[in-house]
């Protein structure tokens, strides 16, 4: 009867330690699916960039320097596969000079009423509400899998099989990508 009891315990045993695992695993692929989603927009978001500075450039020959820059940083990003901390700061940068680039159309009438950039600022519009619910679903992701490698019992099979913490992703949204419409007397 011992005997069966130790059979019974050691099942039992390995038995948890295979649903931990694969817990852990679902959980890990649950992160590594939201960070492709949010690759995907990033890749959207990159591609539409050239296409909207080209538009500019006509329109805004002197701001070549925040132009290059956008591009730069574009290109710099794209370079860069992993996440990281380097990709979250040059996503933020970016952000921050479509930001420039949207408020240079302001001073620019002829060139805010271009089909073509009122176009491509609303697929960049429509790109950075994606991206934003693409982080919301990785940072939901990261922080479930984070979770599960720290509880007990799973804190103990999850270092040994090498499970690392995963960070989660922050950058700054472009908050205004289309231009407040007025439509009092002096707009």
């Amino acid at each position: 009867m011992n005997i069966s009891i130790l059979i019974g315990l050691a099942a039992l045993v390995v038995t948890i330690t295979v649903i931990i695992y694969n817990v852990i695993v679902a959980k890990k692929q649950m992160v590594d699916n939201g960070w492709a989603d949010i690759d995907v927009q990033l890749k959207r978001r990159a591609d539409l960039i050239p296409n909207l500075v080209e538009v500019v450039k006509g329109y805004a020959s002197h701001e070549r320097d925040t132009l290059e820059e956008i591009i730069e940083t574009r290109n710099r990003v794209l370079g860069s596969d992993e996440q990281s901390k380097a990709r979250e700061e040059g996503e933020t940068s970016i952000s921050r000079g479509l930001t420039r680039l949207f408020a240079l159309a302001e001073a620019y009438p002829d060139l805010k009423a271009n089909e073509q950039f009122l176009s491509l600022q609303e697929q960049l519009s429509k790109t950075e509400d994606e991206i934003s619910f693409a982080r919301r679903f990785f940072n939901g992701a990261v922080r479930e899998y984070n979770t599960a490698i720290k509880s007990f019992p799973s804190n103990l099979l999850a270092a040994p099989l090498g499970f690392k913490e995963a960070q989660f992703f922050e950058i700054e949204p472009v908050d205004r990508l289309l231009p407040g419409v007025g439509l009092g007397p002096d707009q």
